[in-house]
């Protein structure tokens, strides 16, 4: 197992948001979440992922058969935990070359202990900007500022390539993407098969396109068990 869940409860504010969730994910699945909106679902993955908002009240967070529970965002996106938000920030004044040059130095160092070259980056980078089909003038362009719906997933799925995770999480992927945008992700998911997926979608046709292995079903904070 890449990721188990052991009877998480989360709050927020003393509200309480997640209560005895007990879930496992395999390596390489295509595991979704589904449930109807304020079901918990973006807690649950906000919380894996090491957001500060939310509090464990009790249990525990398992990836890659290291405790990760109270670790902080940083250490578990370096781990190899990537998320792809629905809701992502404007950064003005970082521009996404920036953006993506530092966290690949990040990932490269914490991986090999070695510095990374900007003729490996810049390698690497234009690779997966010719894979997405991205203009290179984006690169020089704050982080997120101005970009569509769209274009921000596009993005996203870049930052996915060159950060190359163990466990990619994504937050409604197919929200606010057209079908080429949608196809482009499905795409990008085959072309990762050493990746696991975990990935909230509402929508069964986008489901249906990534090959979902596996779906649980959140409802008012807690798995459904059926």
């Amino acid at each position: 197992m890449i990721l188990e869940i052991k009877n998480l409860c989360v709050s927020m504010d003393g509200k309480k948001l997640l209560t005895d969730i007990n879930m496992s994910v395999k390596n390489g699945a295509r595991h979704r979440l589904a449930g109807h909106n304020g079901s918990g679902k973006s807690t649950l993955v906000n919380t894996i992922a090491g957001n500060p908002l939310y509090t464990i009240d009790s249990g525990k967070i398992i990836f890659d058969d290291v405790d990760i529970t109270n670790e902080n965002a940083t250490n578990r996106a370096l781990r190899g935990i990537f998320l792809g938000a629905q809701n992502v920030p404007e950064i003005p004044g970082l521009t996404l070359l920036s953006f993506l040059k530092h966290s690949m130095i990040a990932h490269t160092h914490y991986d090999t202990g070695k510095d990374l070259s900007m003729s490996e980056f810049l390698e690497k980078l234009e690779s997966a900007r010719e894979q997405l089909n991205i203009p290179q003038d984006w690169l020089n362009r704050s982080v997120n500022v101005g970009f569509s719906g769209g274009e921000r997933k596009r993005i996203m799925l870049l930052r996915l390539i060159l950060t190359n995770p163990k466990l990619a999480i994504l937050d409604e992927p197919d929200s606010g993407a057209d079908k080429d945008v949608q196809q482009q992700i499905v795409d990008t998911i085959n072309q990762m098969p050493k990746t696991t997926f975990l990935f909230i979608s509402h929508q069964d046709n986008f489901t249906s396109l990534v090959g979902a292995t596996k779906t649980t079903t959140l409802d008012n904070g807690k798995i459904m068990i059926k």
